[in-house]
């Protein structure tokens, strides 16, 4: 039973499927049962082919962080937590969750008289259990889908579950702030969106954290469903600082002439893993698909994104930038994947590095399976230093070379920014970005 520890056992998920409805229950244990059968990722794998899963996470360390009910206050939350939060624009709603475990809520009443479900998934267990049983863990991210997929089923704690009604629009995000304090744990949870036909939504989700004297293990299951004509944007910052393993598994799901847009930052932990596949099930469907990483030190990202058409007519552009200085290393590996049928596909693929250090390393693997014969894909990739040329113009204009190279990184990365203009976002990041070059 490889991956069963002495705290991530059977005796884990049965404690927390007591007392919960039996479709629950048995989902749980089928979770757990998958995971038990499906073998540990290793870099004999081509999809963790530069993760070494035995050096990179000690998994028989790390204790399950259980759920305890929580309050929020700006009194007594950290003060970056608190920060961070002051910094957004205007929200529809927000939630904060610390250490796994939902603490405070607020919806805009007049959304929430519309029919908008913002909530805590515990509640959500009792007061809409219709949407749980069919939307979570199902066919978006099933346990069957992978080893990890099917530890975070198994063993959530809490999480969020967001839904639109059929024509209601939102016209400020979502807004979720996580924060994690606890050292040798294990969080795990799950976010459900569920955009019915021709609704509108900006969802904003961003995790924070001090350094960590011990390893944890941040497990976020993301599942996100846009019905016909809908459009979702959905943004996540992880913003930790060293220490976590932070590993992300999120899957879209694109209903006929939707828009499902993402947004993926990593700036912090000490190794971040995304596995992203977006699905584009109905003709006219669309996704733009960004993201960008910054890394110094240590630091180790690895992104695994997959662009699925299923349908025809469907279109999906991918961006994704990386900065990395020091002896950080990131690793992309994509795929376009046009199904048989699905013709007139148009989709793009695009990943870039910049190397700010000579001990930096990135790796691209981009790649295209086509089953159809009418279609546009294209995909590039590339990895290179500091453009010497850009640092002399800059630098004969009286600028020094740290301040040149500052505005270089910040021009580079901040073309996936521009292309998703949200509400404080990009503020938000091109502070962060500039913290991070100062040091």
């Amino acid at each position: 039973m490889e991956g069963v520890t002495e705290h991530l056992n059977s005796d884990a998920v049965q404690a927390l499927a007591s007392g919960e409805p039996q479709w629950l229950q048995n989902r749980r244990m089928d979770a757990w049962a998958s995971y038990e059968r499906t073998p540990m990722p290793t870099t004999r794998l081509e999809e963790w082919r530069y993760t070494n899963l035995d050096r990179k996470l000690k998994l028989d360390t790390l204790e399950p962080l259980g759920w305890i009910e929580r309050s929020f206050s700006k009194e007594t939350a950290p003060d970056r937590l608190v920060a961070e939060m002051e910094a957004d624009h205007e929200s529809s709603g927000h939630l904060v969750e610390l250490d796994g475990s939902v603490a405070h809520v607020d919806l805009d009443p007049a959304l929430a008289s519309k029919g908008v479900v913002f909530m805590s998934l515990r509640t959500a267990v009792t007061e809409h259990p219709e949407l749980l049983e069919e939307y979570l863990a199902t066919s978006a991210l099933p346990a069957e889908r992978g080893k990890f997929q099917a530890l975070n089923a198994a063993l959530w704690t809490d999480g969020i579950l967001l839904y639109v009604p059929r024509g209601v629009q939102l016209e400020h995000p979502i807004r979720v702030s996580r924060w994690l304090s606890e050292s040798g744990k294990a969080l795990f949870s799950r976010t459900l969106i569920v955009a019915e036909e021709g609704s509108q939504v900006s969802y904003v989700d961003e995790i924070l954290s001090d350094d960590l004297d011990v390893q944890s293990l941040v497990s976020s299951a993301v599942e996100v469903f846009a019905k016909d004509n809908a459009q979702v944007q959905y943004v996540s910052l992880q913003r930790m600082g060293r220490g976590p393993f932070h590993l992300s598994q999120q899957r879209t799901i694109a209903g006929k002439d939707s828009t499902l847009d993402t947004l993926n930052v990593n700036m912090g932990a000490t190794t971040a893993r995304l596995d992203l596949n977006a699905q584009l099930v109905g003709s006219g469907a669309n996704s733009d698909m960004l993201g960008l990483c910054f890394g110094e030190g240590d630091q180790h990202f690895d992104h695994n994104t997959s662009q699925d058409h299923v349908a025809p007519h469907a279109y999906s552009d991918l961006l994704y930038k990386g900065a990395l200085d020091g002896k950080a290393r990131s690793v992309f590996r994509g795929i376009i994947k046009v199904h048989k049928g699905a013709q007139q596909t148009d989709a793009y693929q695009t990943n870039r590095n910049l190397l700010l250090s000579e001990t930096a390393r990135a790796d691209s693997l981009p790649n295209l399976e086509i089953e159809a014969d009418d279609v546009r894909c294209s995909h590039g990739a590339t990895v290179g230093q500091l453009d010497q040329d850009h640092l002399f113009y800059l630098m004969s204009r009286g600028m020094s070379r740290e301040v040149a190279e500052r505005l270089v990184v910040i021009g580079f990365l901040g073309e996936v920014l521009s292309k998703l203009p949200l509400g404080g976002v990009v503020a938000k990041l091109s502070r962060a970005i500039e913290e991070k070059l100062h040091g």
